[in-house]
């Protein structure tokens, strides 16, 4: 992993991001030798974080949705209510045909 000092990163931040984006390595920033900070591709953190926290919600909602019981006593649940209205929307827009 690349490192550079926050000085460094201050007077040549353009060649630093350029770099990162060629080479998708992580760069470590750190102040006084201490690490404070990393820095990694776009692609990277989409990968990471925006894209696992998308997908995490949408299994949590599919999860939610299937559990969810309607009080019937055939234990229909939600999603077969779903599956049966857009059924009957599809019936009512091709009788309009």
């Amino acid at each position: 992993m690349k490192s550079v000092n926050a000085l460094q990163l201050r007077q040549s931040l353009g060649k630093v991001i350029r770099e990162l984006e060629e080479d998708g390595a992580p760069v470590l920033v750190c102040r006084g030798r201490k690490p404070a900070a990393v820095l990694v591709s776009l692609k990277d953190y989409r990968e990471r974080f925006v894209d696992r926290d998308a997908d995490d919600r949408r299994r949590a909602v599919v999860t939610k949705l299937k559990a969810t019981r309607v009080g019937r006593s055939d234990q229909t649940t939600t999603l077969d209510l779903l599956r049966g209205l857009r059924g009957q929307y599809l019936l009512q827009r091709d009788s309009l045909n």
